[in-house]
């Protein structure tokens, strides 16, 4: 009886959207913790060359013409990511349009506005990590310890959840 009833709730959770958009959501967690580990090395390969991978006479970018590439190269995976996911969303979000995105504008200034603070604290970090390393430069920004403290202070996002959502 007691096997039943085990099966029976496995077969409700897993068919149910908490497992499957707990584990999609720390599968998408973790790929962008990856991305996000090895931007800040690639930039300081692509503006110091410790590698000696340029051949000889060859200079090294300097920071402003590597963020150009980095932002150009942001926006164009931005295009790419936001026109992918509007008309195939994950998560069992429904579709969208270009149309309807870009038509409503409800809430977008704050997005925007999320944007523009990203951009400028991305070229003030990068320019910051040319002139004192860019150990130091990511030290200071400490994005994991930041936006913990945002989500679970400022935005209550684990006020009144039960601990099975915490602990998976």
């Amino acid at each position: 009886m007691e096997e039943r009833w085990v099966m029976r709730e496995m077969g409700k959770v897993l068919e149910g959207g908490f497992w499957k958009s707990t584990f999609i959501g720390l599968a998408i967690t973790f790929f962008a913790g990856v991305c996000f580990s090895l931007f800040s090395p690639a930039f300081n390969l692509a503006t110091n060359d410790q590698w000696h991978t340029l051949e000889k006479g060859v200079p090294h970018l300097n920071v402003y013409t590597a963020f150009f590439h980095f932002s150009v190269s942001c926006f164009v995976i931005g295009i790419i990511l936001n026109i992918t996911f509007l008309y195939h969303p994950v998560l069992n979000l429904p579709k969208s349009s270009l149309k309807a995105y870009l038509v409503d504008w409800n809430g977008r200034d704050r997005a925007l506005l999320a944007g523009l603070l990203c951009g400028f604290g991305n070229g003030l970090q990068f320019m910051g990590g040319q002139a004192a390393g860019y150990a130091a430069a990511d030290a200071v920004q400490a994005i994991p310890l930041v936006s913990t403290f945002w989500g679970i202070i400022l935005f209550a996002e684990y006020r009144n959840h039960r601990g099975e959502h915490i602990y998976c």
